[in-house]
């Protein structure tokens, strides 16, 4: 397995896991306003998205970063706003690579964090908490528009 920055080059190969991301929330399938999304953040540079590839460079998963900044540190904050394994990929270390090269891409922007947000019942707590993330009881506040 390997991870890389996915590029526009790999907009066939993450379309498919993005619309699937988006399905497991509850959202409706649409293959074309998931590519147009993905087109919309390369074109205007506004994310960071990390790909799992396998030998044969079928795509396995995806992390997508949104910057932000901390003014009390004054520093980059990266949100890690999607992280996504395929159904047969799960258990294989893939969301480990892929939460380890978002780490490596913080460091190499000199941020101060990476912060994420997820729902009380993710399965998937236990990957963040295995891989050093801890929980923040001070952020307790959202708006919804």
């Amino acid at each position: 397995m390997t991870t890389l920055r996915a590029t526009q080059e790999h907009l066939q190969a993450l379309t498919p896991l993005f619309n699937a991301y988006r399905v497991f929330y509850k959202q409706e399938a649409d293959l074309d306003a998931a590519r147009a999304f993905l087109q919309e953040r390369f074109n205007k540079k506004d994310s960071v998205i990390f790909m799992a590839l396998d030998d044969s460079d079928n795509a396995l998963g995806f992390t997508q970063l949104y910057p932000s900044f901390s003014s009390v540190a004054m520093k980059r904050v990266f949100v890690l706003n999607d992280l996504f394994v395929t159904p047969d990929a799960r258990g294989k270390q893939v969301g480990t690579a892929l939460l380890e090269r978002a780490k490596q891409h913080a460091r190499q922007e000199n941020a101060r964090g990476l912060v994420l947000e997820t729902g009380a019942d993710n399965p998937a707590q236990y990957l963040y908490e295995r891989n050093g993330w801890t929980k923040d009881p001070a952020l307790h506040y959202f708006w919804e528009v």
